[in-house]
């Protein structure tokens, strides 16, 4: 007898459906065949359904089992086919009675005493069953909250393989997981640092919030302990709030990749990632036979923070550069292209020089001028040139360190930048992800017109410090951010000023 019941599979982020297919053969030797490009883990689930329909109370057939799944050449990965597998075979032999479980989509692991395991990606996949008009999906309890975030299907969670059996033959009355979206990301969307906690650096703070209010990327040079990797984690409490379209974006990648806290249904605080100095091309890109989303997309819509940036492998920086601009990471391999969302703010420290104390005044440096310029010369002009603000850090001095006066709040900051950003909303339309630093080159001939003086220092800046073109289009785009803030129609002197004086590292070479 032959059984449908649908599955999803993952490629990348994305779900695709998946026609289970079981056929019982009673005449033929026992065995189960599996089909349709399986992995090692599909294939491996023949021995998992066995034991979990032995000791659910249900027969398993002696006889040949042959499971396919279609289409045929799209490649199936991991343990989810487990559930849809043990249900096809229950049907098929007559254990389970139902009309049709051709409408109904089933993910989830078994185990081997029939319980049913969370498994990655739920969030793609119960967007993909919706896409495709299934009304209903079972998945796994732990999995139900994050499927439920999905609209227009019914989401029913279960914990295991006679608990499924029992809702679709009719037997166990059971409802569908409700969850009130707008509560639970108000609830998750709060912040437990502050920006208040940092002492001193207001200069810094005052660059920052520069980036933030134009979603510029932004490096930090300062001695070790001047606060740079604190500064740099307070930065996503300045950045508006994540709409609920942007958290879906994200979850789905966090998703995929099994990063989702236990009971967490979506991510409602901007992503704050910080891989250590030792991390390859392929983990802060992505990679693997059949990509994986790597730190620049697990960073989507929030901060990507490169601690002791020159310590990186110069082939591993060169990775981020396109990607940087272009918003995206798009992997090539033999089975197929994939291109994953990359929108973030790249958040990089340096100290000044290998002892970190080039230029400081509590400190003697003891590396010399050749051994600073190889240092610091492990940034390639480039990847600079991408980076639109080299900020200063110094040592805080000791009577701010104990001042009790505590300094301007996170909650501050973030009414300067939603204010930025709403005059940026109003220039570009309604695509939030369009801010100034994502300007193309004729929008900022159209935005970032100066007057006779504005283009008289720009122009003196370009030939002493013999920038590049896109250097001059960052400054704009900064100038233009400043402006914003200071809520000006028009980019004056002071903001070209402001916007050179963050050029740090240019001034420098």
């Amino acid at each position: 007898m032959l059984a449908r019941i649908n599955s999803v599979t993952l490629f990348g982020i994305d779900g695709y459906i998946c026609e289970v297919e079981v056929h019982v053969d009673k005449d033929a030797q026992e065995r189960t065949i599996i089909v349709g490009l399986p992995d090692v883990a599909v294939r491996e689930s023949c021995e998992r359904v066995k034991s979990a329909l032995i000791n659910s109370g249900y027969d398993y057939p002696n006889s040949q089992v042959l499971v396919n799944l279609a289409p045929g050449d799209l490649r199936k990965e991991g343990a989810s086919f487990d559930l849809p597998i043990a249900l096809g075979m229950l049907c098929s032999t007559n254990q389970l009675q139902c009309c049709d479980l051709s409408k109904e989509i089933a993910i989830g692991e078994l185990a081997l005493d029939g319980r049913i395991r969370p498994v990655n990606g739920v969030l793609s996949m119960t967007m993909a069953a919706q896409a495709n008009g299934f009304s209903r999906i079972f998945v796994p309890q732990e999995n139900a909250m994050e499927a439920a975030v999905v609209k227009d299907i019914e989401v029913f969670g279960v914990r295991n393989l006679a608990q499924v059996a029992s809702i679709l033959s009719g037997q166990l009355p059971f409802d569908p997981v409700h969850l009130d979206i707008q509560q639970l990301f108000n609830v998750a969307s709060n912040y437990k640092i502050d920006f208040a906690d940092v002492k001193g650096q207001e200069a810094v703070k005052r660059a920052l919030l520069i980036a933030a209010a134009g979603g510029h990327n932004v490096l930090m040079i300062g001695p070790p302990g001047s606060g740079k990797t604190m500064l740099s984690k307070r930065v996503a409490t300045i950045l508006p709030r994540l709409s609920i379209e942007e958290s879906l974006e994200t979850t789905r990648i966090y998703s995929s990749v099994g990063l989702l806290e236990k009971g967490e249904a979506m991510v409602a605080t901007r992503p704050f990632r910080s891989p250590h100095h030792s991390a390859s091309g392929p983990s802060l890109v992505g990679g693997g036979s059949i990509p994986r989303p790597g730190e620049l997309s697990l960073s989507h819509h929030g901060i990507l923070f490169l601690d002791e940036f020159p310590e990186f492998p110069r082939t591993v920086l060169e990775t981020i550069r396109q990607p940087l601009e272009d918003g995206n990471v798009t992997i090539a391999r033999t089975k197929g292209t994939l291109t994953f969302p990359a929108q973030f703010m790249l958040v990089a420290s340096a100290n000044p020089c290998k002892c970190g104390y080039y230029g400081s005044n509590i400190r003697k440096c003891k590396c010399s001028p050749r051994q600073v310029e190889q240092y610091m010369g492990k940034i390639s002009g480039p990847l600079l040139d991408r980076i639109d603000l080299h900020i200063d850090v110094p040592a805080v001095d000791y009577d701010k360190l104990r001042d009790k006066v505590r300094g301007v709040s996170s909650q501050d900051l973030l009414r300067s930048v939603n204010a930025a950003r709403a005059i940026q909303k109003e220039r570009f339309g309604n695509d939030n992800r369009m801010t100034n630093a994502y300007m193309t080159h004729s929008q900022v001939e159209k935005y970032c017109e100066l007057d006779s003086q504005g283009e008289s220092l720009l122009k003196q800046a370009m030939i002493e410090l013999a920038l590049s073109a896109r250097a001059h289009d960052k400054i704009l785009r900064v100038a233009r951010t400043i402006a914003d803030i200071e809520e000006c129609k028009n980019i004056g002197v002071a903001h070209i000023a402001e916007a050179i004086g963050y050029r740090k590292l240019d001034r420098k070479l």
